[in-house]
């Protein structure tokens, strides 16, 4: 594979361990296959605990010499790595799309969005500010810094197989801490295919490392029982999360969780109705629904319900459904049959009781783990699809009639990640926004992800942020100095 482009005759499959392609202690692995015609794309080596072993040893030692660099030094390696992979976007697209399925709008702004976090971290880099402060009864000096936290393990989703990536990545290094990535098996292409590029852009040898895994559970646990991982970052499900977190309180190591969601979408009588339905194409099909984020359960108000709903239903009608590399392709694929057929599920248990299929509703035959956008109506409280995650393009509408109602509604869930809220009444629409809990909402816009917004939930939605200011400070550990002079 050439340090400048991907060979896509040759994608990297090996683990990749000290700046060196490892073929894996036991030989074993897995293939990886591409969702759209369930053809094999790759056979990758699955790591085993005498790898994790290695590539704790190689992070070990090539973090001593990066957390004694300048944070300036670190700057400029980020700053490259940025430069380089937006210039290998449509690389990384193709990927993406290969390996998730994701259309090539959608994996050429998920690159984009991947290769912003180094600019971001690059620039965070350089702001890990102390502190100095007389204490005002003593008349001692207060000072206080930050230090690299030490090494990470980042354990990274399906779904955005190179942002989750890059997110995780860009602020341990920019902190002075060195990593291993437990990527996730559906897509570990992405990920190895990253490594020559940040070699390219001045990473030492061993900062980064990725062990692809058919043994998640054995081989992370074992990472988060080694003395020398102080942090754990993880994105996914709640359920595995807990578990982590159970494993992570052994060693008592920083943990950095972004879990599960179930995102309201709340429509007022008073919205701009091309803006709500705009906002909620965007966050119900941004992925074809495959995220955390995804606007799950979409309240709108009683009086614009028909109205919005038919202008939901024509814009998802008009998406066209394929082969995620194909031209004109809207909607791609899902992930794997299990995701397919849990989406088949939810709304087959809506329909029985007593939901209106609008639009879509059905699978197709045929090879590739297609599902077609959908929307429901009259869907009932009951149904499964308002407890838990749809994670597919299917729009569960309900209605609501009064500001105190659909705010209990929004908040009646043990999850609290985002929430979107579309109103022309601003002092109204921030009201709202302050009473919902959750860690971000969109307030007439449909995105809420940014590099540089501190992305995070509450409650069984997760622990610490990624990205703004925070996002590196997951990575470092504060110290006080008290001093006299």
């Amino acid at each position: 594979m050439s340090a400048t482009s991907i060979d896509f005759d040759r994608l990297p499959s090996e683990l990749h361990i000290g700046g060196a392609w490892w073929a894996g202690a036991t030989g074993e692995r897995f293939d990886v296959v591409n969702p759209a015609d369930e053809s094999v794309i790759a056979s990758v080596a699955s790591a085993d605990i005498a790898d994790a072993d290695a590539a704790l040893d190689t992070a070990e030692m090539a973090m001593a010499d990066w957390a004694a660099r300048t944070p300036r030094e670190r700057s400029e390696v980020l700053r490259r790595a940025w430069e380089l992979m937006t210039a290998r976007l449509e690389d990384f697209a193709r990927l993406i799309t290969l390996e998730n399925g994701k259309a090539r709008n959608d994996a050429m702004g998920e690159a984009a969005y991947a290769a912003e976090f180094f600019r971001w971290f690059a620039e965070e880099a350089v702001r890990a500010d102390g502190l100095i402060a007389p204490a005002p009864a003593s008349g001692a000096r207060i000072l206080v810094q930050h230090k690299p936290a030490g090494l990470a393990v980042l354990v990274t989703p399906w779904n955005y197989p190179a942002a989750m990536g890059t997110r995780k990545i860009a602020p341990p290094l920019a902190a002075g801490c060195a990593v291993i990535v437990k990527p996730a098996s559906e897509t570990p292409l992405t990920m190895l295919a990253l490594m020559p590029l940040l070699a390219e852009a001045g990473v030492p040898a061993g900062l980064v490392n990725v062990l692809p895994s058919r043994r998640t559970g054995a081989l992370v646990d074992h990472l988060l029982h080694d003395p020398r991982v102080r942090v754990v970052s993880f994105t996914g499900s709640t359920a595995v999360g807990r578990k982590l977190l159970k494993s992570a309180a052994d060693q008592v190591l920083k943990p950095a969780m972004e879990l599960g969601g179930n995102a309201p979408l709340i429509v007022f009588e008073d919205a701009d109705l091309d803006v709500a339905v705009d906002g909620a194409m965007l966050a119900k099909m941004r992925n074809l629904g495959e995220a955390c984020t995804a606007a799950n359960r979409l309240y709108v108000h009683e009086a614009v319900a028909g109205a919005f709903t038919a202008r939901l239903t024509a814009a998802m009608s008009t998406l066209k459904v394929g082969d995620g590399r194909d031209p004109g392709v809207d909607v791609g694929p899902l992930v794997n049959a299990d995701t397919r057929d849990k989406v088949a599920a939810f709304v087959a248990d809506a329909v029985a009781r007593g939901a209106r299929i609008e639009c879509g509703g059905e699978t197709p035959g045929g090879k590739g783990f297609f599902y077609p956008p959908t929307v429901l109506s009259n869907v009932p409280e009951t149904a499964d699809c308002v407890h838990d995650e749809i994670f597919g393009p299917v729009a569960a509408i309900q209605t609501f009639r009064d500001e105190e109602e659909v705010i209990r509604r929004a908040n009646d869930t043990e999850y609290g990640l985002v929430a979107y809220v579309f109103s022309g009444d601003f002092k109204r629409a921030l009201r709202v926004c302050e009473r919902l809990d959750y860690g971000m909402v969109g307030l007439n816009r449909g995105l809420v992800s940014d590099p540089a917004a501190p992305f995070g939930g509450v409650k069984q939605s997760g622990l610490g942020r990624e990205g703004g200011h925070e996002g590196m400070r997951e990575f470092m550990e504060t110290q006080y100095i008290s001093a006299a002079w």
